[in-house]
Formats: C-alpha cells, sequence, structure tokens
C-alpha cells in the first residue's frame, strides 16, 4: 500500500467571490480556463498567460460549461442544454424545464457526447438524473435516481467511467464502451470519502489512471489511484473546494474552484480561481461535437 503524501501550496489564479465557483474545463483551442459561478449565472474565463479575464452573465443558473468542437460552447442550463455559437449568437440544442430542478456539473465523453448532470434546489434524495446528450441533442437518461449528482470523467483508455452522486460519498466506477455505443456497466465502488474528510464533488482523471477528486467542506484535493488506494491529499485554504482540472499548455497545472455559499464566515479565498502548478499530468478532453 502507498503512503498518503499531504501537500500543501497554490497560486491564486483569479481572485473572485463566486457563489459557486465549479466546472473548471481547459479549452486548448483558445488556451484558457473556463469556469462558472453557478449561482451568480457567470461564466468566466481565465487567460494563464496573460492574465486577461472575461465574465459572461447568463440568464438562468448554470450547471457547466464546455468547448465545441466547431468553437463556441455548450451549455447545461437550469432549463436545458444550449449552445454558444463562435459569433455569441444563443440557441437551444434541448430544453427541459423541471420545476424546482437545477443543471450541475457534465463531461464531454470520449465520443464527443455530452454526459448532463441535475439536481434538486432542495436536493431531495434521488431527484437529480445524469443524461447522455448526443451532438444532435438526442437525450439518452442514464441514472434517474441521483441526488447531487456530480463529478463525471473517464479513464485515459475510454473504458472506464468515474462518477460522484455527493450524499453517497463514493467515487464510483463503470465499465465503459469508448464507442459511446453501449451504456456503462458493471457500477461499483472506487473509494469512498470517510465521514469528517468532506464531501466528493468534482472530479477529473490524469495521465496515469488516478482520479483526482475536490472535498467540499474538505479544503482541498485527493488523488487516488486506480485501484482505489488514496495517495495524495492537496490542501488549500478554503473549505468548499468544488472541483478541480488540469490546464496550461502542458496540462501540468492543477485548477481548483472553490465556494462561499452557506459559508457563515468565508476565507479569504472562498470563491476564488486556485491553480497549484506542476501537481501532475492531465489528459486532452474531448469538446463537444455538437
Amino acid at each position: 500500500m502507498s503512503e498518503t503524501v499531504r501537500e500543501t501550496g497554490y497560486d491564486i489564479a483569479v481572485r473572485a467571490e463566486a457563489t459557486l465557483g465549479e466546472g473548471p474545463t481547459w479549452d486548448p483551442a483558445t488556451g484558457r480556463l473556463i469556469w462558472i459561478d453557478i449561482l451568480g449565472s457567470r461564466i468566466h474565463t481565465y487567460d494563464p498567460a496573460t492574465g486577461h479575464r472575461t465574465v459572461r452573465t447568463t440568464d438562468q443558473h448554470i450547471g457547466a460549461v464546455k468547448p465545441r468542437e466547431g468553437g463556441g460552447l455548450v451549455l447545461n442550463l437550469r432549463d436545458g442544454i444550449a449552445l454558444l455559437d463562435p459569433d455569441d449568437t444563443f440557441h437551444w440544442l434541448r430544453r427541459d424545464l423541471v420545476p424546482g430542478r437545477r443543471a450541475n456539473d457534465a463531461a464531454v465523453a470520449p465520443d464527443g457526447s455530452l454526459w448532463a448532470g441535475t439536481m434538486r434546489y432542495d436536493e431531495r434524495a434521488g431527484g437529480g438524473t445524469l443524461t447522455r446528450y448526443a451532438p444532435d441533442g438526442t437525450p439518452t437518461l442514464l441514472l434517474d435516481d441521483v441526488t447531487v449528482s456530480n463529478g463525471t470523467g473517464w479513464s485515459p483508455d475510454g473504458r472506464l467511467m468515474y462518477y460522484i452522486d455527493t450524499p453517497t460519498r463514493r467515487i464510483d466506477v463503470f465499465d465503459y464502451d469508448p464507442t459511446g455505443a453501449q451504456p456503462p456497466t458493471n457500477r461499483r465502488t472506487l473509494a469512498t470519502v470517510e465521514e469528517g474528510a468532506g464531501w466528493p464533488d468534482g472530479l477529473t482523471v490524469d495521465a496515469d489512471g488516478c482520479v483526482w477528486v475536490a472535498l467540499w467542506d474538505g479544503g482541498g484535493v485527493r488523488r487516488y489511484t486506480p485501484d482505489g488506494t488514496l495517495d495524495r491529499v492537496l490542501s488549500v485554504p478554503a473549505p468548499r473546494t468544488t472541483a478541480c482540472a488540469f490546464g496550461g499548455p502542458d496540462l501540468t497545472d492543477l485548477y481548483i474552484t472553490t465556494a462561499r455559499t452557506g459559508l457563515a464566515a468565508p476565507t479569504p479565498l472562498s470563491g476564488s480561481l486556485l491553480v497549484i502548478p506542476g501537481a501532475g499530468k492531465g489528459v486532452a478532453q474531448r469538446a463537444f461535437a455538437g
């Protein structure tokens, strides 16, 4: 069994006060890090080479934003899946309004489809979903008994899929067909986050197949090896860490989003975008094919 290494050390990429910062995603086509504020209804971009930032406000709460193959963005919004074209034109790909429900985390699968999660505003057990959206917007409901749909990712060879429903405390793993022809199968537990350590939230997978998990109320990120062994813990001074992703031109910098919501006394960096340079080696992420 490997020894768990506990580490600190971080930089402030963007000092901000996001209510619920989430969804960091590296866009290699633009050399920018995209991230969002779910409850603030904002899409942020950050260029680490120049420090340039942009902020766009959406008309409703937003769960995730991912790049598209032809340019522009795909948005997981409260009322469904929408597209922003390269010229900033907005249009719906698929509307699915359910009162009391909102969008949450999303990821792009190896076949270019979007896997989008939802949850109830009141976090009612079983009130959320995980749905696959084909490039033309055709939905396939994959999980319909989810409470807080969160981190989704794939192994470097595309044959394993990882998934988090936060209140379960588990990081689950499925067998996966990288062509997307078959739904994931053989769900089992990779690891469980013990009580008192926080709640598993967003995740990313590195080039070695290790799974990095941000811990809500855990103030940092854990790395689990492919056999489920915890081998690294990275701490940051913001208790509500929400998600993580590798970025930068060589995908070695780990970006971490954080939140202020629900904190009686937020820390000075709660809601900021943090980065740990040289934390590991990421895998280039597929853009949405729609």
